[in-house]
């Protein structure tokens, strides 16, 4: 997966910084979390093809975060799109999300709203991505229902047609295998495991913003490659009242990502008044090691 945040902040869009909202995309297929005011400028900056974006997924409807969505459709729509697109949102936001819908007006291709339950975590396939990809999405604890999102990228064995011919498997039996199923050779039972490779470990990417350090989060993102966790403010007098908003600290994330066990951690989602939030950096590689305090445009692969 590449993985580029094409905005690092929160609440108001700033001359240096975009809001926030994160570019997934894997053999040119590409996932888009949130869409905050002006993300197709931002991808237009970072030189991200949004004509790639099968899925949208919002983790809430807050202002910071869903704004963006009606110029985003449009400027796909000028891709000459007609493939349907898919958008995932949390089950209360779909009046929401159809309103913004309504502002875009008529476009050439379908727009497809998939409800996502608050009341449990969620487990499917991202089939629009690629039928090996598993979107899971954690109910948080802001002000407002709110989703995090994890997308895990397994993978198939490879086949290996030197272990086939020693079992004498027939050129027409070889797909079945492949495809998972097991088939009969000479009075013998010959299943995919006997000429796959061994596992392939799977990639993981948990995205989690606007909501209390709840434990359920490191459980979440437990063994992510990368962990993008919303960091407020660097500040710990702020604890206080970044508890009331329902948001946390950049200590918080790094406390999740060391629980969850998470090999890189980035930072994003930065108050508008925290004018120079690497200024923290030192303090954070204590509680964190792989922790990076991100910028617009930031990229990277897993």
């Amino acid at each position: 997966m590449d993985i580029c945040l094409l905005g690092t902040g929160g609440m108001l869009p700033l001359k240096n910084r975009f809001l926030t909202s994160c570019y997934i995309e894997h053999e040119g297929r590409a996932v888009l979390i949130d869409c905050g005011e002006g993300t197709q400028v931002a991808a237009a900056k970072a030189q991200i093809k949004i004509s790639r974006i099968e899925a949208i997924l919002i983790t809430h409807t807050h202002a910071d975060h869903i704004t963006g969505l009606p110029g985003l459709l449009l400027s796909i729509a000028n891709t000459e799109r007609t493939e349907p697109l898919e958008i995932y949102v949390p089950s209360n936001a779909v009046g929401m999300i159809e309103a913004l819908l309504k502002i875009a007006g008529r476009l050439p291709y379908e727009t497809r709203v998939k409800t996502l339950s608050l009341r449990e975590p969620t487990t499917l396939t991202l089939g629009c991505i690629d039928r090996m990809m598993t979107l899971r999405a954690l109910p948080l604890k802001h002000s407002t229902p709110c989703l995090g999102y994890s997308l895990t990228l397994n993978h198939k064995r490879v086949f290996l047609p030197e272990k086939a011919d020693e079992l004498g498997v027939p050129l027409r039996e070889r797909r079945t295998l492949h495809n998972g199923g097991s088939i009969t050779v000479d009075g013998r039972t010959v299943t995919p495991d006997m000429v796959t490779s061994d596992p392939r470990p799977p990639e993981k990417l948990t995205y989690v913003t606007d909501t209390l350090p709840i434990a359920e989060i490191a459980d979440f993102a437990k063994g992510s490659d990368l962990f993008i966790c919303e960091g407020m403010y660097g500040d710990r007098e702020k604890k206080k009242s970044m508890n009331e908003k329902g948001h946390m600290l950049m200590q918080d994330a790094c406390e999740l990502a060391k629980r969850g066990d998470v090999k890189a951690l980035w930072l994003t989602h930065y108050s508008p008044a925290e004018n120079d939030p690497a200024a923290y950096k030192n303090e954070l590689t204590k509680l964190f090691k792989n922790v990076t305090v991100t910028k617009d445009g930031a990229k990277t692969k897993i």
